[in-house]
């Protein structure tokens, strides 16, 4: 490190203002929301702005891409406590309460959008999105009540039971969706439960191992899975397993009765436990209030471990579904889904968040309001289950017009700029005792 005496009076002065701005700043003081009570006797905090080029010291060779898998990547930041720009602070909590992230899903929509916006460069580069395409690889017959849903049997609508697609059929549709530019290939079976399918499971095992030797990245979506299930995808080569809490536990009774809510908290734990990263978000349109919204975000931020992706579906209503032949059901707009996704992106700030169903009732325009809202995954494709989705080819187009990178496969996301150009002051926690959060 360079010496005080070495510098000339200029940096030397500029370093030592600096410096007093560091100590007059408190974590948090300039946040509207609550923040962590760190509790220790032991504790050294160390405050300092990422990368400062100030100082000419030695740097070591730039990282070009973090680690892909999601604790892997965290663990790098395990000492973190917060990270402040443009008079915003963000940090990575499991303590959060329902009053703090109400609090911040009612600000007015501008404050929300420039909160969302800063805590989302701090934390990635916003020119990246991951992109993924969702193949049904087991169309309707699923003996579910889900009240939104075209493939269950309850329900007269268009969708007709077909037999679980051959292996052969779902690898070409993977290289497809590969050449299409998708790094991310997630297949879907309409059933309760894999349970005893013995064979279909085989099959899907098949699935698994071949589209990850394509170079894709697997996720799958098969309804409750057990212990032994869970490490046996992971044993193929799955990337991650989706499977959506859709909302609050106190609204879920309304929408769905044939599944709970510790039903899919228990598949969750499965699939986290056997090392396979967990997608799991909601959808707006089931007749929730904005308590139940908010409520699905605090089971989400208050798991053992964030997310690693949480989609934001909008509902499509389906004719012949009880939500689709309700007049009572509002519609979601864009900016319901932006507060939505805002709101994610602030209180579990390293997961990704994926705009998913419903992206084609929605513009470009909108669309660019929720990735600067903190989306930064998108489901692309002609066909995401039994809904339509954009075409590959008009989601290049916006991803060029956006200026937008798609994010690769297997291949961790890049550093945020910000951080690497000195933008965010990062605060460390050190400890040599326990560390307790209240």
């Amino acid at each position: 490190y360079t010496s005080w005496s070495s510098m000339n009076k200029t940096t030397a002065a500029a370093i030592r203002a600096f410096s007093r701005g560091l100590k007059s700043r408190t974590p948090h003081a300039n946040s509207n929301i609550a923040s962590p009570r760190f509790l220790s006797t032991a504790v050294r905090v160390d405050t300092y702005v990422a990368n400062p080029v100030q100082v000419p010291v030695a740097k070591a060779a730039p990282v070009e891409r973090l680690p892909n898998n999601d604790r892997e990547r965290n663990a790098i930041y395990s000492d973190e406590y917060s990270r402040s720009m443009s008079n915003i602070t963000a940090s990575m909590r499991h303590d959060w309460t329902k009053e703090e992230i109400a609090q911040i899903y009612d600000q007015p929509f501008h404050e929300l959008m420039y909160q969302a916006s800063t805590t989302h460069r701090m934390y990635w580069n916003p020119a990246e999105v991951q992109q993924c395409t969702l193949l049904s690889i087991k169309t309707g017959g699923c003996t579910e009540d889900c009240s939104y849903c075209s493939q269950s049997t309850r329900h007269k609508t268009f969708v007709k039971p077909e037999p679980t697609m051959k292996v052969k059929a779902v690898l070409e549709a993977a290289q497809r969706a590969k050449d299409a530019g998708s790094t991310r290939f997630c297949m879907g079976a309409a059933w309760r439960e894999l349970g005893n399918k013995k064979n279909a499971f085989n099959h899907i095992l098949d699935m698994v191992k071949g589209v990850n030797g394509m170079g894709l990245e697997v996720c799958c979506t098969l309804g409750m899975l057990n212990a032994e299930q869970a490490k046996q995808l992971k044993e193929a080569g799955l990337s991650a397993y989706n499977h959506n809490l859709d909302t609050s536990p106190e609204h879920y009774p309304n929408v769905i009765t044939t599944r709970t809510y510790e039903d899919r908290l228990d598949t969750i734990a499965n699939v986290r436990d056997a090392g396979i990263s967990v997608c799991c978000g909601g959808i707006l349109g089931l007749g929730e209030k904005d308590t139940d919204r908010v409520g699905l975000l605090h089971v989400l931020a208050t798991l053992p471990e964030h997310p690693e992706s949480v989609p934001i579906n909008a509902l499509v209503s389906v004719e012949g579904t009880p939500l689709g032949d309700d007049g009572d059901i509002g519609s979601v707009d864009a900016f319901d889904m932006a507060r939505m996704i805002a709101t994610a992106r602030i209180v579990m700030p390293r997961t990704m968040v994926r705009l998913s169903a419903g992206r084609l009732s929605f513009s470009d325009a909108e669309q660019y309001m929720m990735f600067q809202a903190g989306a930064n995954s998108i489901f692309n494709g002609d066909k995401l289950l039994t809904t339509s989705n954009p075409e590959f080819d008009a989601d290049q187009a916006l991803f060029d017009r956006l200026g937008f990178v798609g994010k690769p496969a297997h291949k961790g996301p890049m550093p945020p700029p910000m951080e690497a150009d000195g933008g965010v002051v990062i605060t460390k926690v050190e400890s040599t005792q326990e560390q307790q959060y209240a």
